[in-house]
């Protein structure tokens, strides 16, 4: 499976629009582009792999594979990008501003249903990342 987000950037965020093959499934919030520097900068656009991880902060989440320099790129429910995002990816269900959306853990469950029945199947799961 296949899914993609197309960033928009603005110096506050980067807003961007998550689809799988072509399907709207949510929007997200990033942290702006600030040369990849860890826990300040989304990451760099490219093709990843994502896996299930669990930890007690975030429980059940969705981890982003082979980010150059970084570790622990996360999917997990943000509002507020600057405030709540370590340079992770938050699904948001409408978006307010750059960097800032509207009923995160909404948005967040339906992309971790449609990831995690993919992965259960033995799928792999690719996110592509582009503007």
């Amino acid at each position: 499976m296949v899914i993609s987000i197309t960033r928009t950037y603005f110096p506050d965020g980067t807003n961007g629009r998550l689809e799988c093959e072509g399907k709207f499934i949510c929007n997200t919030i990033e942290l702006p582009w600030k040369n990849n520097e860890t826990k300040v900068s989304c990451i760099p656009e490219g093709k990843y792999f994502i896996k299930k991880r669990y930890s007690k902060k975030f429980q059940w989440h969705l981890e982003v594979l082979g980010v150059k320099n970084r570790s622990l790129i996360l999917f997990h429910p943000a509002n507020n990008a600057l405030r709540e995002l370590n340079g992770c990816i938050a699904p948001v269900t409408k978006l307010s501003g750059p960097g800032l959306g509207l009923m995160s853990r909404k948005a967040f469950a339906k992309l971790k249903e449609l990831v995690y029945k993919a992965l259960d199947k033995g799928e792999s799961v690719e996110l592509i990342v582009k503007s």
